[in-house]
């Protein structure tokens, strides 16, 4: 780290040079409740100025809102960033709870336009799928996301939670820079193969929710109490009901680790997540959301903690112990397709 900067890496083999923390940008203006659109635009701006570089949204958050709102900031340092989206998941226009997978080659070459067009840029540097739609041949749909770097649309692929199987057929077709997926203290499924895959493949990760959805933060317990009904973490199973008190009481050792690092809760937790890199022999690059300066802040400062051997072990059992799954319906994650 250079003075508050945080340091760089290649986010997989040939892939492009990032901040080891970027930020995941969907919060701002979905799924997380009312937004200060302004102290959101001030939080990408500040980031920019600690180092980080990545910033990853996709089309389907707001039902392309989300890339609206980045826009401007893209634009205005289209040099200095790398930007990241994804396509996918198509919600249906009169009930978003309802949605689609769509993994096919007309669907992806229309998505890209419509990201191109409402991000206002030439190129993408980072192009995800979303999910993935079993029914389609992975090859196929990779196979059509190279033909976008053929034609200059997209610069790097990603693919957000397959498993290693799929990844190794996907890195058959064409390199693939980046996995996203769920990687937390508390979510720990992609380490049964699937980043052991990603290490052997020289595939760099983009852990995303390391610090929970804010649970590990210990910014609410009870989802269907303290959060609006327009937050989407009260359909999660871990933070509602009897679940969230018992993943409440998993907290006291992050709490252990925080007062003797005098760090808080979501700092520790980002750097277990940033120290998986050195563990792993892997790019990690965690893309913590967040609308706030001050959270921006203190997120890139966890990229300075190192825990000891003493703090892993005492945080190691919590993955294990935690009540409910990531999501409702697990079949559209690497984990749900094992």
């Amino acid at each position: 780290m250079t003075g508050n900067k945080i340091d760089t890496v290649e986010l997989g083999t040939g892939g492009p040079q990032v901040g080891i923390q970027g930020l995941g940008c969907m919060g701002m203006s979905f799924a997380y409740g009312p937004t200060d659109s302004d102290e959101a635009r001030a939080t990408l701006e500040r980031g920019l100025e600690l180092g980080v570089t990545l910033y990853d949204t996709a089309d389907m958050y707001g039902m392309g809102e989300n890339e609206k709102f980045i826009a401007p900031f893209i634009q205005a340092h289209r040099d200095e960033v790398v930007l990241a989206t994804k396509f996918a998941i198509s919600p249906d226009p009169d009930d978003p709870t309802k949605r689609t997978i769509r993994n096919d080659r007309p669907y992806i070459r229309a998505a890209i336009e419509g990201s191109l067009r409402r991000l206002g840029v030439d190129e993408v540097d980072l192009y995800y799928m979303h999910r993935r739609n079993p029914q389609v041949p992975i090859e196929e749909s990779v196979g059509a996301m190279a033909e976008l770097v053929a034609e200059g649309k997209v610069k790097h692929l990603g693919l957000s939670e397959v498993t290693a199987s799929e990844l190794r057929a996907a890195q058959a077709v064409h390199p693939i820079a980046a996995l996203q997926s769920e990687w937390s203290l508390f979510s720990r499924d992609i380490e049964d193969g699937v980043v052991q895959a990603a290490a052997e493949l020289g595939v760099g990760v983009v852990p995303y929710s390391p610090l929970g959805r804010g649970f590990l933060t210990g910014s609410f317990v009870n989802a269907e109490k303290e959060l609006g009904t327009d937050d989407f973490r009260r359909q999660q199973p871990r933070f509602t009901g009897d679940n969230a008190a018992a993943n409440a009481a998993l907290l006291d050792p992050v709490r252990q680790v925080a007062e003797s690092h005098d760090a808080s809760l979501g700092q520790v937790a980002l750097a277990w997540v940033q120290q998986q890199a050195a563990a792993r022999g892997l790019a990690v690059v965690p893309i913590p959301g967040t609308r706030k300066r001050t959270r921006i802040e203190e997120n890139t400062a966890a990229t300075r903690i190192r825990l000891t051997e003493q703090d892993l072990a005492l945080l190691e059992p919590i993955a294990g112990k935690v009540a409910g799954a990531r999501y409702a319906d697990m079949s559209h994650t690497s984990a749900g397709r094992e």
